[in-house]
């Protein structure tokens, strides 16, 4: 692309600023959002097609694009620091934004709702992490926990921990979820073992151990659905 092609000597109605202004952020393609938060391309690429091969190199998926780091978006030629920077701000508040969606549904009925609320907490991580979901008598979200980050074991993950947060927050039904950053959607053998240890924890102390849900970039695993809880 020649200069004569940058984004400020095409037509008015083709550029994503006033695009966006004349017919709505909806109109917009991924790369023109994007090329509006760098602001500048290269001298021989604009923001937008600057934009649009990032997001080709990453299957044209956002999720992959927020995973990628400071310094893997630096290595683009146009990307500098503070671009880079500000990608990586934006894909966080989208995955804010999402996490307040799936918060806002008062009940957890079943492992659909729980993905709806972890699953953006986790769908970028490149390790597991294990957190109990504590619901009161009607499976309405009190609080959510993070127990542990790394390997899922039950060394890795105090069943004692689990049962402590659920009696403070006075739960009666507990949820327990962790990400497989593999994509596989298979318990482990500790992943199996864990459920059925906590489940016997839990109903000695009146406690409800409702679902365990494998959480992948996509999908989910219901240890409940399957009927092995």
């Amino acid at each position: 692309m020649t200069d004569n092609q940058s984004i400020k000597n095409w037509a008015i109605e083709d550029r994503p600023r006033e695009k966006l202004r004349e017919k709505g952020e909806e109109a917009l393609t991924n790369a023109e959002l994007l090329a509006i938060l760098i602001g500048s391309g290269t001298p021989k690429k604009s923001a937008v097609d600057l934009m649009s091969d990032i997001l080709q190199a990453c299957d044209g998926q956002l999720s992959q694009l927020s995973a990628m780091t400071i310094d893997e978006l630096m290595s683009y030629n146009g990307i500098g620091e503070a671009k880079a920077i500000t990608i990586k701000a934006a894909a966080e508040i989208g995955r804010r934004r999402a996490m307040e969606s799936g918060q806002s549904r008062a009940q957890l009925k079943n492992a659909e709702d729980t993905y709806a609320i972890m699953h953006p907490m986790m769908q970028d991580l490149d390790h597991e992490e294990f957190w109990v979901l504590l619901l009161n008598n009607r499976a309405g979200l009190i609080k959510k926990v993070r127990l542990s980050m790394g390997g899922i074991t039950q060394t890795a993950v105090d069943v004692r921990h689990i049962l402590r947060a659920a009696l403070i927050a006075n739960a009666t039904n507990i949820v327990v979820c962790h990400n497989h950053p593999s994509g596989s959607l298979k318990p482990s053998r500790d992943d199996i073992h864990l459920t059925e240890c906590i489940k016997q924890a839990a109903q000695t102390m009146n406690i409800r151990l409702i679902d365990h849900v494998i959480v992948t970039d996509g999908n989910y695993y219901s240890f409940a659905d399957n009927g092995k809880i």
